[in-house]
């Protein structure tokens, strides 16, 4: 498995389709990092949509959108399945946060964290307003996940003054 980005280096560019259940509407479009200059970014890389733990992942990061707000923070969810499945996901479970499709990979493999027989290792990637990795963590057996604490407390160390 590749080491992906080190902490302190600008992170990898990526645009991945997806999109976001807002009220009863699932909006799709593309999503392009650099674009979201200037506000820190959670990269949350998953294995499944509707598997067990990444079910409660991605509600507790959903329920959680407030305090990722109040730090100034975004969450994308980002894993190998498409959007039609990211759509009945998000529908399934509330989910509020952008779900992006890697369907080839090639993001999980900028990251590092292409595995096989599992598509992506479950991990978390903290994008800094100026684009640049300020911490990570890719779990070995993907059975737990960051709780939205771990988050908070390591986001709040990053923003910008």
């Amino acid at each position: 498995m590749a080491s992906g980005p080190h902490i302190g280096q600008p992170a990898p560019d990526f645009t991945l389709p997806g999109g976001t259940l807002t009220d009863d509407t699932f909006e799709r479009r593309d999503h392009t990092l650099s674009a979201a200059r200037g506000r820190a970014v959670v990269l949350a890389f998953y294995p499944g949509d509707n598997t067990t733990v990444c079910t409660k992942q991605l509600c507790s990061y959903s329920s959680g959108l407030e305090t990722f707000e109040g730090l100034d923070a975004e969450v994308w969810g980002i894993s190998p399945q498409g959007v039609d499945s990211h759509e009945s996901f998000a529908r399934g479970h509330g989910l509020r946060m952008p779900l992006l499709a890697d369907t080839g990979r090639e993001t999980a493999r900028a990251y590092g964290v292409a595995a096989p027989g599992i598509g992506v290792r479950r991990s978390v990637f903290l994008i800094g307003p100026d684009g640049v990795l300020r911490w990570k963590h890719v779990a070995l057996l993907g059975a737990t996940f960051q709780s939205l604490d771990t988050l908070a407390q390591q986001l709040s160390g990053i923003r910008t003054p």
